[in-house]
């Protein structure tokens, strides 16, 4: 199966995908099973043997997981390594859950010979639980001694709920005519929206970036992938990108020219269809929606995450129904109180309202409507009163295996 398999990514004409499990130039990882899962792999660690360059993002949530704290303390702009955890996410351990967060990153820095600072820290699971210092320390030591030249372990060690691993390592040709090594890693499958979700994601590049220009870079892509998806509506705790570039293929882009721009086409390609693996694998997914909304500027983002986020779109995806009234409901309880409700509703190239009422459409159309909403992608676009705006969600369907996991999630 190729990665780049939705039609809302398009795959960049000079990017080549490698094996899956590969990592560029100067990277390497593992995971290992601590026991802080019943079973399976559970403590990963990833490094750049090489000085490095890097950037990151983070939950915006109020409420904050200990990692989350320790890696903003730490050198966000030249990190080396990265500890990451999956089966308890350290949230609301208070000191302890801190004190253990910074243990994780010594305990690496000690086996690489690298600073604390240098380490970045992630955990993800369930909130409010103790993290187990001795297990998680030691698993990351184990998994410091296990490092290998793949990221098949790694990519293991950080799922919860995921039905599998979700990663991609891509060649990347220059206009320059050199070419460098581009990977990610990421998990995620529930509490997801809007920025990020339940969700990791390791970036790493063999090209060499000054600082400010990787970080642009993150920042950039993320906000037009790991922004834009929904599965519940719920914005996680725990949410961390983590990006390194080390140089090693000897190749460096600077900043402003083509190379950058090449690089920055393929990050962006890659990022937005490991969004999209998050959604299609949300909790009990069936299908994947896109809302598309254009129009005033102020007014579009609101609405398209409303429709994104209301269970009763989600519910009529999952079911194949077209049922227009939903997303039109959902549009107008996020307008401005006194706005016109004067919109046009396209799901999956047929006009359904003009002017914010219904168009009679056959027999025929209908079938073929409803043919089209069983698909694994379904899109619908959505146009406003004014001009300027223009955004898109990519949210998942919701079923009864979403209520029936959720609600013995911890038990």
């Amino acid at each position: 199966m190729t990665f780049f398999r939705s039609r809302w990514v398009e795959k960049p004409e000079h990017v080549t995908e490698l094996e899956p499990d590969a990592l560029p130039h100067g990277f390497c990882s593992a995971g290992v099973a601590a026991g802080l899962k019943p079973k399976g792999l559970d403590v990963g660690v990833l490094t750049s043997t090489d000085e490095s360059t890097s950037a990151a993002r983070f939950t915006t949530n109020a409420r904050v997981g200990a990692p989350v704290i320790a890696s903003k303390e730490a050198r966000l702009d030249g990190l080396r390594a990265v500890v990451a955890n999956s089966g308890c996410s350290n949230v609301g351990d208070g000191d302890r859950g801190l004190e253990t967060a910074r243990e994780m990153q010594r305990a690496v820095a000690e086996e690489l010979d690298l600073e604390p600072d240098q380490v970045g820290v992630a955990s993800t699971g369930v909130i409010g639980l103790e993290l187990p210092r001795d297990k998680v320390v030691s698993g990351a030591r184990a998994a410091c001694g296990a490092l290998g030249k793949g990221c098949g372990d790694f990519s293991e060690a950080i799922l919860t709920s995921d039905a599998g691993p979700k990663r991609a390592c891509l060649q990347v040709a220059l206009p320059s005519g050199q070419s460098v090594q581009l990977a990610a890693q990421a998990k995620g499958a529930g509490m997801i929206s809007p920025r990020y979700a339940t969700m990791f994601c390791f970036v790493q590049t063999d090209a060499g970036f000054d600082a400010e220009t990787i970080n642009l870079l993150t920042g950039v892509c993320v906000k037009r992938s790991f922004d834009r998806i929904s599965v519940d509506g719920q914005l996680s705790t725990s949410d961390t990108v983590f990006s390194i570039a080390n140089g090693a293929s000897g190749v460096r882009i600077e900043p402003q020219t083509p190379d950058e721009l090449a690089f920055g086409e393929a990050m962006d390609a890659l990022l937005r269809q490991l969004a999209l693996e998050i959604v299609r694998d949300g909790e009990g997914c069936g299908r994947v929606g896109r809302i598309v909304v254009q129009g005033a500027d102020g007014a579009v983002e609101p609405v398209a995450r409303s429709v994104a986020d209301s269970p009763l779109v989600k519910t009529a995806l999952h079911g194949g129904d077209p049922n227009f009234g939903r997303i039109l409901q959902a549009a107008g309880q996020a307008f401005p109180p006194g706005t016109p409700f004067v919109v046009d509703l396209v799901i999956e190239g047929r006009q359904l309202v003009s002017a914010g009422d219904a168009i009679d459409i056959g027999p025929e159309e209908l079938a073929d409507l409803e043919k089209a909403m069983l698909g694994d992608e379904v899109e619908f676009v959505l146009t406003l009163p004014g001009e300027g705006g223009e955004t898109e969600v990519f949210f998942s369907d919701l079923s009864e295996e979403y209520v029936t996991y959720n609600s013995s999630y911890t038990s």
